[in-house]
This record gives C-alpha cells, sequence and structure tokens, in this order.
C-alpha cells in the first residue's frame, strides 16, 4: 500500500506532507497554548492539524519502511549507514508527533473547559510547547539524514 504511487516510490512523495505539516502544527499549537488571543483564530486549524499531520507522518514512516525494505534492503557501505541513520528517526518523529497531536487536542479542549484550574492549563500549555520542539527536532533530523542519505554530503 505504502509503495508506489504511479509507478513512483511513495516516499519521497509522501513525506513532503509530514516535513510541512509538523512544523505547521508546531508552530500553530505553541502560539495557540501560549497566546490565549490567538485562540478563536486558530482553533480549527489547530484541530485539523492535530489529526491530519500524525496521519501523515505515520504514512511517511511506513512508505519509508516499504522503500528500504523494497529497494534497499542489502544497501551497505555509507548508502547502508545513512539510510539506517535515516530509518532510527522514524519512530520518535511519528510518537512525538502523535503526542504533540493529542496535547494539541488537550489543549483546546482545557482552553474551551469552564474552570480546568490553572495547574491543568500550565501542564498542558507547558506539554504541547514541549512536544512542538521535540516533534520539529525530529522532522529537522529526519529530513536533513533523509537528504544526506540520497544526495550525499
Amino acid at each position: 500500500m505504502f509503495e508506489e504511487i504511479l509507478g513512483l516510490p511513495a516516499h519521497p512523495l509522501i513525506i513532503h506532507a509530514a516535513v510541512v505539516l509538523t512544523p505547521l502544527l508546531a508552530v500553530l499549537a505553541a502560539v495557540y497554548a501560549l497566546a490565549p488571543r490567538t485562540r478563536a483564530a486558530l482553533r480549527w486549524a489547530v484541530l485539523g492539524l492535530a489529526v491530519v499531520t500524525p496521519v501523515a507522518t505515520l504514512a511517511a514512516r511506513q512508505s519509508g519502511v516499504a522503500l528500504m525494505e523494497g529497494r534497499f534492503s542489502s544497501a551497505s557501505g555509507t548508502l547502508g549507514e545513512r539510510i539506517a541513520e535515516h530509518a532510527a528517526f522514524g519512530t520518535p518523529l511519528t510518537l512525538s508527533v502523535a503526542g504533540l497531536g493529542l496535547a494539541s487536542l488537550a489543549t483546546v479542549h482545557v482552553s474551551r473547559s469552564e474552570r480546568p484550574g490553572r495547574p491543568v492549563e500550565l501542564a498542558v500549555t507547558a506539554l504541547t510547547v514541549l512536544l512542538a520542539a521535540v516533534a520539529v527536532y525530529y522532522v529537522v533530523r529526519a529530513g536533513h539524514s533523509g537528504a544526506t542519505a540520497v544526495w550525499g554530503g
């Protein structure tokens, strides 16, 4: 399912969704959490991205696994090392984006609650901002290592 799209390897096509949506969700979720005045304008964008981005990231990971198994299973030497390094970022990226998606949903829920309590608001805000930073870190590392695997450097 994740191997090809119209005869082309799916991974290079699918990754662009994760590469664009992850930082977008991270920025909007952090702004939503830290700047209450922006919440009305950002609510639907954060909700939509919180659902779509983890799916896009999971699809990118699965298509990468399919590409590695289908075309690069016997890669060795420098190329094999670069592919292994790139693949190592797939799971942490997927998990951090899933966590960010859930934290973003929790932030929206807590912000709309009548009286969630200040400690709950602070905890959810801190978790959202932390996971936003972690997700951006992993998407940059995964992207850079993937580009290095393909283009060298």
